[in-house]
């Protein structure tokens, strides 16, 4: 099943120095949904296709090479993978897996209360491939771009999120059923802050 998502807006309410000023990490949220159109927002915040040049599709952070090794998950009534190219879910898996992942991250509850939870993948081989071992640490720099992006999305919207790095690879990889190559980098539970 995929499922298509509503366009990105590209002005916001808030101003790109006002969303710096204001976002902090965000650990209890208020239990109530995220709409599509801003989970639609925050998937292109993290990834989304911004236009082409040169032959190839830019997107909304700096990538090594153009390579874009990472892949983004979203997690909640279902496991969904996001399509950039066609600013769409694809859906993985059916069962909700935030209390799995809250499991695999040492127990922090806002894990499981998140309405909705990011995985920031990456396959290093995209970009080591290039790059040789150098493109490690281009790789988990992009991550650390794909999270800000995401963080000052969220405070643009009026929401929270916090950047997780404290879980078990391998437990993660497992419950979202990760092709073997799609290494979690992040996770980032997304919702109303209280």
């Amino acid at each position: 099943m995929e499922i298509k998502l509503p366009e990105p807006k590209y002005k916001g309410r808030l101003s790109v120095e006002e969303a710096i000023s204001r976002r902090r990490s965000v650990r209890e949220f208020s239990g109530k949904e995220i709409t599509l159109e801003e989970l639609s927002q925050i998937l292109w915040a993290a990834q989304g296709i911004t236009g082409g040049e040169r032959g190839y599709k830019l997107r909304s952070v700096p990538s090594a090479g153009a390579l874009y090794p990472i892949e983004i998950y979203v997690v909640g009534e279902g496991i969904y993978r996001y399509l950039p190219e066609k600013n769409s879910l694809k859906q993985v898996r059916k069962e909700d897996a935030r209390k799995a992942l809250y499991e695999a991250s040492l127990h922090q509850e806002f894990i499981k209360d998140a309405p909705a939870v990011i995985v920031i993948a990456a396959v290093f081989e995209r970009t080591k491939s290039k790059y040789g071992e150098r493109g490690t640490r281009y790789v988990y720099a992009e991550a650390g771009h794909v999270s800000q992006n995401i963080y000052l999305q969220c405070e643009s919207l009026g929401l929270g999120t916090v950047a997780v790095g404290a879980f078990y690879d391998d437990a993660v990889q497992k419950i979202l059923k990760l092709p073997g190559d799609h290494k979690p980098i992040y996770i980032m539970p997304i919702g109303r802050k209280i």
